[in-house]
């Protein structure tokens, strides 16, 4: 979604820096949902380990 918005933002204004910046937010929020999903799988293999 914000890849879009990056897109038209760059579209309607012609500042690269606008959808540059906008980039950078995606690629934030990417890598804080890769450790979230990171910390969510360490979480069930300690359940599973607790487990057995």
């Amino acid at each position: 979604m914000i890849k879009k918005i990056a897109w038209d933002t760059f579209k309607n204004t012609g500042d690269i820096n606008a959808f540059l910046e906008l980039k950078q937010i995606e690629n934030i929020e990417n890598e804080i949902n890769k450790e979230k999903d990171i910390k969510e799988n360490a979480e069930h293999k300690n359940e599973w380990n607790n487990i057995i």
